[in-house]
């Protein structure tokens, strides 16, 4: 007999990871035990030498769906076997405060109980194992036992109670173990808290709930991390009426489908989208859409008719862009879309821009005027957590909005940040999310959103205190971003003041580099990389918006090298909220009285001389309330009103941006020459973009009647261009320029995105790129927590 202790760290607690070596043991034929300590797990084995060497492979490779090991370390152990068997034994060292793992969605082995009608779990809507289930929507505090969740009042059976303590059971102290005898309850209600029984023919209130968006009405269901609001997609009127009483016109709707078959008959499906489809995650993935491949006449009238959503489900979005998909992820979905052969929308519940619904009682008063009924159920959820989205882009899932299924995994920080003290990173105003820092790993919160919303706001606050509870985290610093209005800024200046602690501010485009640094696990000391950072706007050391940035940049510190030429925003805030200021100032820029002149026969220029034009450029020149900004997402903005996209207004963020984007098929970027744009270096010797040479060209292409698609390309490619041209010639002046990082927002435009990367990579060029955080805003938190890291370990 040889004998080793294996210490194993990383996501392996809470995941089954104890009964999974428990059994691997006994089939190796190793004695021992394994047990959780304040560290991970610790395993004590004895067998001979083959054995062990075998066991402590498959400990590696073998390991449970939702565990993730970081590290494996393995010592000799010189000590007699205690037994003769493996035992999992409980911990020395007391409870175990190792945090929470991400809600996962419903595992095979569960979708198959809540389907087989002779299993106790038929049709149970709350069915879960260790390997699926809710976590951060039902904690309120720590350890992670039943006790600290939404679960506490739930009292097991005794058949559960056996499943939990067996530890050859998939439900080994599975926290929200629960059955239809002992768990939690689903029933269905009118508006005015009537219950809505089912009918002679229906099993219970799934199949009435179904039968209810059949016949066109709108439901809110209460599911994981929050309440959505759902309708039958296929069902125009239905869809039209959504829109309608939840006051979001534009905006793409997300859909839910039974399965990957449903979702090909509207969507092509690659094998990267369908493996994050049906991934423990199962975000939201952004599919390209495609034609049915149906008859248009004949038997195959009703198949074409079934196979085409309206399209209200796009918004302003024309066909054959992108629709947003996730499969059902909690058997309740599951159970409700059991027959649907076309999908469902489901979308937050709430009004447009504010946060959803997560209580009954909220859902009850919220929803009067928006649902028709709702499905709702009495396991409370705790925390908030809106679904995630993603994109497959050059091969690999990237996330739009880190939530469900994500957070608050944590990641692991790269070489040399192992000894950072704990911080507290505070995030965005918009999109937001705030980093913990802590044993070289980096915890972020899950999407929370625009913290200008006062619900959003109270989200905020309530999530920051449990997290530092759950990861029992007390910062040494504080890392805000440099910008003095955002809320979270002054809530962490306001922290530091109180518990004198150290206040870093990080630029806002540092941090977006830093992020994308960070997450491609560039070391500390790993020199110098270009950083590119197209966004809408972040507050800049010369005290105006920046938004189209070259940096050369590290952990601690960064250097303007480039930027688009500054422009005003005709009104401030206005400005993004109404494209056409945007054309105005760039075209103002020109000379507006030559431009009226040459270009006076174009329907852009004749509704811009509708405007107040005399007001805003007193306005600008005084310099009241007309910022300068180097935003490429107010250049986008400005294109796409010139092309008539969301000229007037816009009623989400990004909207005239993304329908500049979906107008635009990218062939056309192969076929078209690209616009052009002046580069030039200032009297600071800082390079600039401007982009007047683009508007001449662009404006002679709409009035000859040009295509907007193919101007769109232009401009596209344009950008491309001039911007891989500066990267060029930077690298080439600055041989310390070790790569170059994309981060922004801007960078979630595909064709953008995918052209600069591949010509940037064509060049020869080491290029990092976001993918496990969001390129936008959502990202800031994790470069804000790198560079306040950074920092204090230079001190």
């Amino acid at each position: 007999m040889e004998s080793c202790r294996i210490r194993i760290t990383g996501l392996v607690q809470g995941v089954g990871f104890r009964p999974n070596v428990w059994r691997l043991a006994r089939t190796h034929g190793i004695a021992g035990t394994v047990r959780n300590d304040s560290a991970g797990v610790l395993v004590e084995a004895w067998g001979d030498a083959s054995r062990l060497v075998t066991f402590q492979q498959v400990l590696r490779a073998d390991i449970p769906p939702l565990a993730r090991i970081d590290g494996v370390q393995v010592e000799a152990l010189d000590a007699p076997c205690p037994h003769g068997d493996f035992r999992i034994i409980a911990s020395e060292s007391g409870d175990i405060h190792t945090g929470i793992l991400p809600d996962a969605a419903i595992c095979p082995a569960c979708r198959a109980d809540i389907f087989e009608p002779h299993n106790r779990r038929y049709r149970y809507p709350f069915t879960n194992c260790t390997h699926c289930g809710p976590r951060l929507s039902i904690v309120r505090g720590i350890p992670y036992d039943r006790a600290n969740t939404s679960m506490a009042g739930f009292t097991l059976c005794p058949d559960c109670q056996q499943e939990y303590i067996d530890p050859s059971d998939r439900r080994f102290h599975a926290q929200p173990n629960a059955c239809a005898v002992c768990g939690p309850q689903l029933w269905l209600e009118d508006m005015t808290g009537q219950r809505v029984e089912p009918d002679e023919s229906e099993r219970d209130c799934i199949d009435s709930a179904s039968r209810l968006l059949r016949a066109g009405h709108i439901l809110a269901i209460m599911g994981l991390g929050g309440v959505h609001l759902t309708c039958d997609a296929s069902n125009e009127r239905a869809v039209a009426e959504l829109r309608r009483r939840k006051r979001r016109y534009q905006k793409p709707l997300a859909l839910m489908a039974r399965d990957l078959a449903v979702i090909q008959r509207y969507c092509h499906v690659s094998e990267d989208e369908a493996a994050l489809l049906q991934s423990k995650h199962a975000p939201i993935v952004l599919l390209e859409e495609t034609p049915p491949n149906l008859p248009l006449s004949g038997e195959g009238q009703e198949e074409q008719s079934a196979a085409l959503l309206p399209p209200l489900i796009r918004g302003g979005l024309g066909r054959g862009f992108l629709l947003g998909f996730m499969l059902p992820y909690t058997p309740l979905h599951a159970l409700l879309l059991e027959t649907w052969e076309t999908p469902l929308v489901m979308t937050s519940a709430n009004l447009t821009e504010e946060p959803q619904c997560i209580s009954v009682e909220e859902t009850r008063q919220r929803m009067q005027g928006i649902a028709d009924y709702l499905l709702l159920h009495n396991r409370l959820i705790v925390n908030r957590v809106d679904d995630a989205v993603t994109r497959v882009l050059t091969g690999k899932p990237r996330i739009l909005r880190r939530a469900r299924g994500y957070a608050p995994e944590p990641l692991t920080l790269p070489t040399g940040f192992g000894n950072t003290s704990p911080l507290l990173a505070m995030g965005g105003e918009l999109k937001n999310t705030f980093a913990l820092v802590r044993d070289g790993q980096a915890i972020l919160s899950q999407h929370l959103g625009d913290l200008e919303d006062a619900r959003t706001w109270k989200e905020y606050e309530h999530t920051l205190h449990l997290y530092q509870q759950l990861f029992e985290h007390q910062p040494a610093a504080i890392i805000v971003d440099q910008h003095p209005g955002y809320r979270s800024t002054q809530l962490g200046q306001q922290w530091a003041r109180e518990h004198a602690l150290p206040l870093i501010e990080a630029q806002h485009h540092h941090a977006h580099v830093a992020a994308c640094m960070a997450e491609n696990n560039w070391p500390l000391e790993g020199g110098k990389v270009l950083g590119i950072v197209l966004d809408g706007l972040g507050y800049g050391d010369d005290g105006t918006i920046w938004g189209g940035e070259f940096l050369l940049a590290d952990y601690t510190d960064y250097q303007r090298l480039g930027h688009f030429k500054p422009t005003p925003m005709p009104g401030g805030t206005q400005a993004i909220l109404q494209p056409w200021r945007n054309t105005w100032a760039h075209l103002q820029n020109l000379g507006w009285k030559s431009v009226e002149e040459q270009f006076s026969s174009l329907e852009m220029i004749q509704h811009l001389q509708q405007q107040a034009l005399a007001t805003l450029a007193v306005m600008q020149e005084r310099g009241i309330n007309s910022p300068l900004t180097s935003s490429c997402g107010r250049l986008f903005d400005a294109v796409a009103a010139a092309l008539g996209f969301s000229r007037n207004a816009i009623s989400y963020e990004g909207q005239a941006a993304i329908e500049l984007e979906a107008a635009t098929p990218p062939c056309l970027l192969n076929i078209v020459p690209p616009y052009p744009f002046l580069l030039e270096q200032t009297l600071s010797g800082t390079w600039e973009i401007d982009p007047a040479p683009m508007w001449y060209e662009l404006l002679k292409d709409l009035q000859t009647g040009y295509n907007r698609a193919a101007i769109s390309a232009q401009f596209h490619q344009g950008l491309i261009h001039v911007i891989s041209e500066l990267a060029g010639k930077l690298c080439e002046e600055m041989p310390e320029i070790r790569a170059i990082a994309l981060s922004g927002g801007v960078f979630q435009n595909a064709l953008l995105f995918k052209g600069l990367l591949k010509t940037l990579e064509g060049m020869g060029l080491n290029v990092l790129t976001h993918s496990s955080v969001p390129t936008n805003d959502g990202g800031l938190s994790l470069g804000q927590a790198a560079i306040g890291a950074a920092r204090l370990l230079a001190v």
